[in-house]
Protein backbone atom coordinates (compact mmCIF):
# COMPACT_ATOMS: atom_id res chain seq x y z
CA UNK A 1 0.00 0.00 0.00
CA UNK A 2 1.37 3.15 -1.14
CA UNK A 3 0.62 6.24 0.90
CA UNK A 4 -0.98 9.16 -1.44
CA UNK A 5 0.45 12.40 -1.01
CA UNK A 6 -1.23 15.67 -0.39
CA UNK A 7 -0.06 18.62 -2.91
CA UNK A 8 -0.57 21.37 -0.11
CA UNK A 9 2.70 19.34 1.23
CA UNK A 10 4.62 20.97 -1.44
CA UNK A 11 4.47 24.37 0.58
CA UNK A 12 5.02 23.33 4.31
CA UNK A 13 7.73 25.09 6.24
CA UNK A 14 9.65 22.53 8.57
CA UNK A 15 11.67 23.04 12.00
CA UNK A 16 15.21 22.73 11.59
CA UNK A 17 17.30 23.54 14.16
CA UNK A 18 16.39 26.52 15.79
CA UNK A 19 13.47 27.48 13.53
CA UNK A 20 11.17 27.36 10.49
CA UNK A 21 12.55 26.77 7.08
CA UNK A 22 10.89 26.37 3.25
CA UNK A 23 10.41 22.69 2.61
CA UNK A 24 13.26 22.94 -0.14
CA UNK A 25 15.39 24.38 2.04
CA UNK A 26 14.71 21.54 4.97
CA UNK A 27 18.28 20.13 5.37
CA UNK A 28 20.88 19.16 7.38
CA UNK A 29 24.57 18.87 7.07
CA UNK A 30 26.43 15.88 5.73
CA UNK A 31 28.29 16.07 9.02
CA UNK A 32 25.11 15.18 11.23
CA UNK A 33 24.91 12.32 12.91
CA UNK A 34 21.53 10.84 11.50
CA UNK A 35 23.34 11.11 8.08
CA UNK A 36 26.84 9.21 9.20
CA UNK A 37 25.06 6.70 11.04
CA UNK A 38 20.91 6.72 11.73
CA UNK A 39 22.69 8.12 15.33
CA UNK A 40 18.89 9.83 15.93
CA UNK A 41 15.84 9.34 17.71
CA UNK A 42 11.86 10.10 16.82
CA UNK A 43 8.43 9.78 17.38
CA UNK A 44 5.65 9.48 15.31
CA UNK A 45 2.55 11.99 16.45
CA UNK A 46 -0.85 12.80 14.82
CA UNK A 47 -2.57 15.43 15.22
CA UNK A 48 -6.97 16.08 15.63
CA UNK A 49 -8.77 18.74 15.94
CA UNK A 50 -8.99 18.62 20.08
CA UNK A 51 -4.67 18.95 19.35
CA UNK A 52 -2.03 16.93 19.41
CA UNK A 53 -2.51 13.39 20.47
CA UNK A 54 -0.34 11.76 23.36
CA UNK A 55 2.14 14.70 23.17
CA UNK A 56 3.14 14.20 26.25
CA UNK A 57 3.66 10.29 26.36
CA UNK A 58 5.79 10.75 22.94
CA UNK A 59 7.84 13.47 24.46
CA UNK A 60 8.34 11.48 27.37
CA UNK A 61 9.32 8.27 24.83
CA UNK A 62 11.69 10.63 22.60
CA UNK A 63 13.76 12.27 26.20
CA UNK A 64 13.89 8.05 27.61
CA UNK A 65 15.47 7.23 23.84
CA UNK A 66 18.03 10.20 23.69
CA UNK A 67 19.27 9.22 27.46
CA UNK A 68 19.82 5.62 26.67
CA UNK A 69 21.68 7.29 23.68
CA UNK A 70 23.88 9.55 26.13
CA UNK A 71 22.57 12.57 23.83
CA UNK A 72 24.10 16.21 25.16
CA UNK A 73 22.48 19.31 25.26
CA UNK A 74 19.04 17.88 24.55
CA UNK A 75 16.15 20.76 23.73
CA UNK A 76 13.71 20.88 26.90
CA UNK A 77 10.29 19.08 26.45
CA UNK A 78 8.87 23.19 26.53
CA UNK A 79 10.99 24.07 23.57
CA UNK A 80 10.35 21.11 21.39
CA UNK A 81 6.61 21.63 22.02
CA UNK A 82 7.10 25.29 21.33
CA UNK A 83 8.51 24.47 18.37
CA UNK A 84 5.88 22.08 17.03
CA UNK A 85 3.34 24.49 18.27
CA UNK A 86 5.12 26.66 15.72
CA UNK A 87 5.17 24.78 13.03
CA UNK A 88 1.80 23.54 12.72
CA UNK A 89 0.38 27.41 13.04
CA UNK A 90 2.93 28.35 10.22
CA UNK A 91 0.97 25.80 7.78
CA UNK A 92 -2.09 25.79 9.20
CA UNK A 93 -2.36 22.54 10.37
CA UNK A 94 -5.14 21.83 13.08
CA UNK A 95 -6.34 17.98 11.54
CA UNK A 96 -5.64 15.16 9.31
CA UNK A 97 -1.98 15.59 10.38
CA UNK A 98 0.61 13.25 11.10
CA UNK A 99 4.05 14.93 12.47
CA UNK A 100 7.42 13.27 12.21
CA UNK A 101 9.64 14.43 14.91
CA UNK A 102 13.49 13.79 14.84
CA UNK A 103 15.85 14.83 17.38
CA UNK A 104 19.60 13.74 16.36
CA UNK A 105 23.01 13.83 17.75
CA UNK A 106 23.88 17.21 16.18
CA UNK A 107 26.39 17.61 13.63
CA UNK A 108 30.29 16.54 13.83
CA UNK A 109 33.12 18.34 13.85
CA UNK A 110 34.48 16.00 11.52
CA UNK A 111 33.15 12.72 10.09
CA UNK A 112 33.25 9.89 12.32
CA UNK A 113 31.80 7.44 15.34
CA UNK A 114 32.96 8.93 18.58
CA UNK A 115 30.16 10.58 20.17
CA UNK A 116 32.81 13.20 21.07
CA UNK A 117 32.95 14.80 17.81
CA UNK A 118 29.81 15.85 18.31
CA UNK A 119 30.27 19.61 20.12
CA UNK A 120 27.06 21.55 19.05
CA UNK A 121 24.14 19.69 20.61
CA UNK A 122 21.12 18.44 19.14
CA UNK A 123 19.53 18.66 15.97
CA UNK A 124 15.69 18.52 16.09
CA UNK A 125 13.48 18.34 13.22
CA UNK A 126 9.59 19.06 13.12
CA UNK A 127 8.25 17.51 9.86
CA UNK A 128 4.51 18.34 9.98
CA UNK A 129 2.94 16.54 6.76
CA UNK A 130 -1.34 16.87 5.50
CA UNK A 131 -1.48 12.91 6.43
CA UNK A 132 -4.85 11.12 7.44
CA UNK A 133 -4.53 7.29 8.37
CA UNK A 134 -2.44 5.58 5.97
CA UNK A 135 -4.43 2.57 5.85
CA UNK A 136 -7.88 1.56 4.65
CA UNK A 137 -8.86 0.73 7.74
CA UNK A 138 -12.52 -0.44 6.29
CA UNK A 139 -10.49 -2.81 3.63
CA UNK A 140 -8.04 -3.73 6.48
CA UNK A 141 -4.30 -4.91 5.39
CA UNK A 142 -2.56 -8.30 4.08
CA UNK A 143 0.67 -8.84 5.14
CA UNK A 144 3.43 -11.53 4.86
CA UNK A 145 5.91 -12.84 6.81
CA UNK A 146 9.04 -11.10 6.82
CA UNK A 147 12.65 -13.24 7.06
CA UNK A 148 14.18 -10.09 8.36
CA UNK A 149 14.06 -10.45 12.24
CA UNK A 150 12.55 -7.65 14.63
CA UNK A 151 16.20 -7.40 17.12
CA UNK A 152 15.86 -8.36 20.21
CA UNK A 153 17.60 -6.49 23.71
CA UNK A 154 20.62 -8.67 23.48
CA UNK A 155 21.06 -6.47 19.51
CA UNK A 156 19.88 -3.05 19.38
CA UNK A 157 17.01 -2.90 22.30
CA UNK A 158 13.61 -2.19 20.56
CA UNK A 159 12.71 0.27 23.99
CA UNK A 160 14.84 2.86 22.54
CA UNK A 161 12.94 4.58 19.45
CA UNK A 162 16.39 5.16 16.97
CA UNK A 163 16.63 5.99 13.42
CA UNK A 164 18.23 3.07 12.30
CA UNK A 165 15.39 1.22 10.97
CA UNK A 166 17.05 -1.07 8.12
CA UNK A 167 15.82 -4.22 9.49
CA UNK A 168 12.04 -2.75 9.12
CA UNK A 169 12.87 -1.17 5.81
CA UNK A 170 14.09 -4.89 4.28
CA UNK A 171 11.16 -6.40 5.82
CA UNK A 172 9.27 -3.96 4.03
CA UNK A 173 10.80 -4.64 0.90
CA UNK A 174 10.13 -8.00 0.94
CA UNK A 175 6.45 -6.98 1.60
CA UNK A 176 6.22 -4.85 -1.56
CA UNK A 177 7.87 -7.88 -3.64
CA UNK A 178 4.83 -10.31 -1.80
CA UNK A 179 2.37 -7.62 -3.34
CA UNK A 180 1.03 -7.36 0.03
CA UNK A 181 0.40 -4.36 2.50
CA UNK A 182 3.14 -4.96 5.36
CA UNK A 183 5.31 -7.44 6.45
CA UNK A 184 5.05 -9.35 9.87
CA UNK A 185 8.37 -9.47 11.76
CA UNK A 186 9.21 -12.24 14.38
CA UNK A 187 11.57 -11.79 16.93
CA UNK A 188 14.81 -13.88 17.46
CA UNK A 189 13.02 -17.06 18.69
CA UNK A 190 10.61 -17.30 15.96
CA UNK A 191 7.26 -15.78 17.77
CA UNK A 192 5.31 -12.74 16.45
CA UNK A 193 7.60 -9.41 17.81
CA UNK A 194 5.11 -6.60 15.32
CA UNK A 195 4.28 -5.42 11.51
CA UNK A 196 7.23 -3.47 9.95
CA UNK A 197 5.75 -0.06 10.83
CA UNK A 198 2.91 -1.35 13.59
CA UNK A 199 2.66 -3.34 16.87
CA UNK A 200 -0.14 -6.11 16.45
CA UNK A 201 -2.29 -7.35 18.60
CA UNK A 202 -5.18 -10.83 17.61
CA UNK A 203 -8.20 -11.94 19.43
CA UNK A 204 -9.25 -15.62 19.96
CA UNK A 205 -12.37 -16.99 22.16
CA UNK A 206 -13.46 -13.40 22.87
CA UNK A 207 -9.47 -12.83 24.49
CA UNK A 208 -7.15 -9.86 23.45
CA UNK A 209 -3.24 -10.99 22.75
CA UNK A 210 -0.35 -9.18 22.27
CA UNK A 211 3.20 -10.41 22.19
CA UNK A 212 5.19 -8.80 25.10
CA UNK A 213 6.92 -5.45 24.05
CA UNK A 214 10.50 -7.11 24.50
CA UNK A 215 11.43 -6.73 20.36
CA UNK A 216 9.03 -4.88 19.24
CA UNK A 217 8.38 -1.13 20.13
CA UNK A 218 6.20 -0.36 22.86
CA UNK A 219 3.95 1.72 20.92
CA UNK A 220 2.04 4.72 22.73
CA UNK A 221 -1.47 3.33 20.68
CA UNK A 222 -0.70 -0.33 21.93
CA UNK A 223 -0.55 1.06 25.46
CA UNK A 224 -3.95 3.25 24.85
CA UNK A 225 -5.77 -0.64 23.52
CA UNK A 226 -4.43 -2.45 26.43
CA UNK A 227 -5.78 0.38 28.50
CA UNK A 228 -8.95 0.25 26.63
CA UNK A 229 -9.29 -2.97 26.90
CA UNK A 230 -9.30 -2.85 30.32
CA UNK A 231 -12.34 -0.24 30.51
CA UNK A 232 -14.61 -2.25 28.43
CA UNK A 233 -13.95 -5.65 30.87
CA UNK A 234 -12.15 -6.81 27.75
CA UNK A 235 -9.26 -9.66 28.79
CA UNK A 236 -5.85 -8.89 27.44
CA UNK A 237 -3.26 -11.21 27.86
CA UNK A 238 0.91 -9.70 26.63
CA UNK A 239 2.63 -13.33 25.73
CA UNK A 240 4.74 -15.10 23.51
CA UNK A 241 2.47 -16.06 20.26
CA UNK A 242 3.29 -18.11 17.06
CA UNK A 243 2.49 -17.95 13.78
CA UNK A 244 -0.09 -21.08 13.78
CA UNK A 245 -2.07 -18.96 16.36
CA UNK A 246 -2.40 -16.12 14.64
CA UNK A 247 -3.03 -18.04 11.21
CA UNK A 248 -6.23 -19.51 13.38
CA UNK A 249 -6.91 -15.91 14.98
CA UNK A 250 -10.66 -14.45 14.88
CA UNK A 251 -9.23 -11.14 14.39
CA UNK A 252 -6.09 -9.22 13.92
CA UNK A 253 -5.07 -5.24 13.52
CA UNK A 254 -2.59 -3.47 14.27
CA UNK A 255 -1.85 -0.38 15.85
CA UNK A 256 0.44 2.41 15.16
CA UNK A 257 0.37 6.41 15.23
CA UNK A 258 0.23 6.62 11.45
CA UNK A 259 -2.69 4.54 11.11
CA UNK A 260 -4.36 4.02 14.24
CA UNK A 261 -6.30 1.02 14.71
CA UNK A 262 -6.07 -1.27 11.16
CA UNK A 263 -7.80 -4.80 10.76
CA UNK A 264 -5.55 -7.73 9.35
CA UNK A 265 -7.05 -9.59 7.10
CA UNK A 266 -4.43 -12.24 5.67
CA UNK A 267 -1.66 -13.27 6.79
CA UNK A 268 0.91 -15.63 4.72
CA UNK A 269 -2.29 -16.32 2.04
CA UNK A 270 -4.58 -17.29 5.18
CA UNK A 271 -7.49 -15.22 5.48
CA UNK A 272 -8.54 -14.39 8.97
CA UNK A 273 -11.83 -16.46 9.55
CA UNK A 274 -14.00 -15.04 12.28
CA UNK A 275 -15.66 -18.26 13.17
CA UNK A 276 -16.93 -16.62 16.63
CA UNK A 277 -18.32 -13.54 15.20
CA UNK A 278 -16.42 -11.26 17.50
CA UNK A 279 -16.23 -7.44 17.05
CA UNK A 280 -13.14 -6.37 19.74
CA UNK A 281 -11.21 -5.23 16.86
CA UNK A 282 -14.45 -2.53 15.94
CA UNK A 283 -15.36 -2.22 19.82
CA UNK A 284 -11.84 -1.22 20.28
CA UNK A 285 -11.81 1.15 17.41
CA UNK A 286 -14.31 3.27 18.30
CA UNK A 287 -13.31 3.71 21.75
CA UNK A 288 -10.09 4.94 20.17
CA UNK A 289 -11.74 7.34 18.45
CA UNK A 290 -13.03 8.83 21.59
CA UNK A 291 -9.85 9.39 22.90
CA UNK A 292 -8.75 12.44 21.15
CA UNK A 293 -10.38 14.80 23.65
CA UNK A 294 -9.09 13.19 26.93
CA UNK A 295 -5.02 13.07 25.90
CA UNK A 296 -4.48 15.60 23.08
CA UNK A 297 -2.65 18.46 23.86
CA UNK A 298 -4.52 21.86 22.74
CA UNK A 299 -2.68 23.75 19.97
Amino acid sequence: MLQSYDPRNAEIKVWVGDGLVPRDQAKVSVFDSSVQGGDAVWEGMRVYQEGVFCLDRHLDRLMDSAQAMAFANIPSPAFITEAIKTTLKANGQTHDTHIRLTLTRGEKITSGMDPRLNQKGCTLIVLAEWKPPVYDNAKGVRIVTSAIRRNSPMHVDSKIHHNNLINNILAKIQANHAGVDDALMLDNLGFIAEMNGTNIFMVKDGVLLTPHADACLHGITRALVIELAAELGIRCVERNLSLTELYAADEAFGTGSMGELTPVVDVDGRVIQNRRGSKITQQLTEAFHRLAGRYSSPL
